[in-house]
């Protein structure tokens, strides 16, 4: 039997490891520990001599104390030092989580990542909580939203199932960015999310035979993205938030850790999944860091 001592021991060193698993996974991990995550491949067909570096930031989720302004602005200095030739957002600006000191407002992130610059400028893509905490967009079922306005008042564009042709070097290439596919919340129980994504008439928009890159929030779009696609961009998941011996128990996607993270290849299409910088639901990460992702493409 153990002895009241050894009981007392016990207890306290389960204390202690709890106490010090909190205060990594809310404090020291998601706020000390962001890092780059840096990819390099050539999709098939790729034009040869394009060499195209793109920065992508996702999931900032704007709020006190865990997403500041002043944190997110130092988030966009960071970018701007990867020397990328375009810089892409791919979404969840706006924070749904209750557990916060303070709202950070679309005003104030806006402003942050105003600081971005990039040759080929910046581009973005708005995701569901950018829809999901706008009760005007909401009601109306249609936008701009909140966030669209903000970012465009800071002169960065929005995608809606819209495309832009870019060129670098002579070599052109589409940035092809899709409306959320969970943007409108059930107005029923028994109701699902309605997306406004349109791939199909996105990607008749590209007029010409170069390369595609598409940005989409939520990575569950991926089985419908055609091989025309060279790549697809996207976040949502925050790779879990916690994520054990490459498993994350939580995804918010339909395919489980089919499209949790990192780099999928299927049918040789390509999709890179950001783990985020931001939280959703708790403030909490675990073996999976914030990041910012720097992809070197040719």
């Amino acid at each position: 039997m153990i002895s009241r001592r050894g009981f007392l021991r016990f207890i306290g060193g389960s204390f202690l490891s709890v106490a010090s698993f909190s205060a990594y996974a809310v404090g020291i991990e998601p706020m000390l520990l962001t890092h780059v995550k840096r990819y390099a491949l050539t999709p098939p067909n790729w034009p040869a001599g394009l060499k195209l570096r793109i920065v992508a930031l996702a999931d900032i989720h704007a709020c006190r104390p865990w997403m500041s302004p002043e944190r997110i602005a130092s988030l966009a200095e960071e970018a701007n030092a990867l020397q990328p030739d375009l810089i892409v957002l791919l979404g969840d600006y706006i924070s749904g989580m209750r557990l916060v000191s303070r709202r950070v407002t679309p005003p104030e992130w806006a402003g942050a990542l105003s600081g971005l610059k990039a040759p080929l400028g910046v581009l973005s893509i708005l995701g569901n909580h950018d829809w999901w905490n706008d009760g005007f967009a909401q009601r109306a079922g249609v936008g701009p939203t909140i966030a669209r306005k903000a970012l465009e008042k800071v002169g960065i564009p929005v995608l809606e199932n819209d495309v832009v042709r870019l060129e670098k070097e002579g070599h052109g290439v589409w940035i092809a960015g899709l409306a959320d596919q969970l943007a409108l919340l059930p107005k029923e129980e028994a109701d699902g999310f309605t997306g406004l994504d349109d791939l199909d008439g996105t990607l008749g928009k590209i007029g010409d035979a170069a390369p595609v890159i598409l940005l989409a929030h939520e990575p569950d779009i991926f089985p419908k993205v055609p091989w025309r696609v060279s790549l697809t961009l996207s976040g949502h998941t925050h790779g879990g938030q916690v994520r054990l011996f490459g498993y994350s128990p939580v995804v918010p996607s339909r395919y489980g850790n089919r499209y949790v993270y990192g780099h999928v290849v299927e049918s040789d299409r390509n999709l890179i999944v950001s783990g985020g910088l931001g939280f959703s639901k708790l403030p909490i990460r675990f073996g999976m860091r914030p990041e910012i992702l720097s992809i070197d493409l040719g």
